[in-house]
């Protein structure tokens, strides 16, 4: 479940990007600190979990990230 949420997040924020790259870089702070919290959260868990649960987050918001950097990057590319 939390993997579709993650893929819909990312497809959406590429959407963004693309199509308006000035307004998406305010949803892409949102769900950036979003998952920046989760990841701080989760790793104050003890031990193994926390590091699992640390590492997923931030798995997360690196693709995140990377999507919404993709999507304004290719609209320069086609000259928008």
């Amino acid at each position: 479940m939390t993997i579709a949420i993650i893929v819909v997040v990312c497809i959406v924020l590429l959407a963004l990007g693309f199509l308006v790259p000035r307004l998406s870089r305010h949803p892409q702070k949102g769900v950036d600190s979003a998952l920046g919290a989760g990841q701080r959260t989760g790793g104050k868990a003890p031990g193994f979990l926390g590091r699992l649960l640390s590492k997923q987050f931030g798995t997360s918001r690196k693709a995140t990230n990377k999507s919404a950097s993709l999507g304004r990057k290719g609209r320069s590319k086609i000259g928008g």
